[in-house]
């Protein structure tokens, strides 16, 4: 595999094609008062896209993210780009990071530093990671996808072939989201390089093996699958629309700055810990930021398409059939739904299961010390593999 540097550079015309559409934006109306209650808010997001016209400084963001070290490399027929950063210590762990949606690579810059060098942020050196954080295929700058079949499953291939092509052999996985689907499907069609996986989501398609013979559901297993069947009712029309129809709201959305952002923002408010105020959580910078990275590189339609692909291959435990490699979990409080620890074990080899106080969906994001710090507490134990091993 070579991996050639990558730095973002975005062309300034697609940065003034971008302010003039938002300048053009056509708002539809709204019920007076409706506030957040029908959707993302008028008032919000007409205040939103004035700022992302005439203020937002992308090339500073821009800046910030090329701090990071990049590469592209060709994996399997797709550009996969990725965020390497050595770690700082005796004996860095690698440790591969994925993200979900709507989220990017971008989400991780807090996370990274926290992980690579705990040392110079109160942490011990030996518990220091190699990091590597790679875009999903068809989000940010990596290739997006032509063909059907680039599920979860065909992710985790490629991201062990990305391993490979970096010189680990046995590595460990975290994500959140779309990225504990993959990592768990790391541990399932690789357990034998993989020494843990750290999830801060349990996959919304996981279903453990209930066949007979497995113990009944408590009454605390129960009530989560309710609660998730309220959640899906109420809840997750976005995900129905992206699972069936991808392609039909990709022409709107990919044409419209101001729909992008009602698209994005509501799940940025909706699914993080911040009471209402989706900016008591993340700077406006941080938003358009976010937003700037799906418009400029023209990934919503693509990032979308990953439910469609997953609807088709859920995550579904066979008879008998466990996650063998030893899995952490890690539950923000305002992650929801979120299943009890049973209902984990049921499929997973689960070593550390922790409840955190705060912080919701963008964990790495919104509470980057509390998941570092669970990340390395987990993996601290399980670091008496030999280095040998490691490459």
């Amino acid at each position: 595999m070579d991996a050639v540097p990558f730095t973002i550079a975005v062309p300034d015309e697609v940065l003034a094609d971008l302010v003039e559409r938002l300048r053009r934006t056509r708002w539809p109306d709204a019920v007076a008062g409706s506030g957040w209650d029908d959707g993302a808010s008028l008032p919000y997001l007409k205040d939103l896209a004035r700022t992302w016209a005439e203020t937002f400084d992308w090339r500073a963001q821009e800046r910030k993210l090329n701090e990071l070290p990049q590469f592209r490399a060709e994996i399997d027929g797709l550009g996969i780009h990725f965020v390497h950063v050595r770690g700082r210590g005796p004996a860095p762990l690698p440790l591969l990071v994925s993200h979900g949606w709507p989220g990017s690579f971008a989400e991780m810059t807090r996370l990274v530093p926290l992980l690579a060098d705990p040392g110079a942020h109160g942490g011990d050196p030996r518990d220091a990671f190699d990091v590597v954080v790679p875009s999903m295929p068809g989000y940010g700058f990596s290739d997006r996808p032509t063909e059907r079949g680039v599920t979860n499953r065909r992710i985790a291939d490629l991201w062990a072939q990305l391993m490979t092509g970096l010189g680990y052999d046995r590595f460990a996985a975290q994500g959140g989201d779309w990225g504990a689907g993959v990592s768990t499907y790391l541990a399932l069609r690789h357990p034998e390089r993989l020494i843990g996986i750290h999830l801060n989501y349990i996959p919304g398609s996981y279903a453990p093996d209930l066949s007979p013979g497995t113990p009944p559901l408590s009454a605390e297993e129960q009530e989560f699958l309710a609660v998730r069947d309220r959640w899906i009712e109420t809840e997750y029309a976005y995900g129905h629309l992206q699972a069936t129809r991808p392609q039909t709201a990709a022409f709107g959305l990919n044409d419209s700055p101001a729909g992008l952002a009602a698209w994005i923002v509501e799940k940025l408010r909706d699914w993080s810990d911040c009471e209402g105020d989706v900016e008591s959580r993340f700077s406006r910078d941080e938003i358009l930021s976010h937003l700037t990275l799906y418009w400029v590189t023209g990934t919503i339609g693509s990032s979308m398409r990953l439910y469609r692909e997953s609807r088709v291959t859920p995550l579904r435990l066979e008879p008998g059939q466990r996650v063998e490699v030893p899995t952490a979990a890690a539950r923000f409080a305002k992650e929801a739904p979120f299943p009890p620890r049973s209902w984990i074990e049921r499929g997973y080899d689960l070593r550390r299961y922790t409840e955190f106080p705060r912080g919701g969906h963008f964990a790495a994001m919104e509470e980057p010390e509390l998941l570092a710090e669970d990340v390395r507490k987990f993996f601290k134990e399980l670091r008496a593999v030999r280095r040998s091993d490691l490459a």
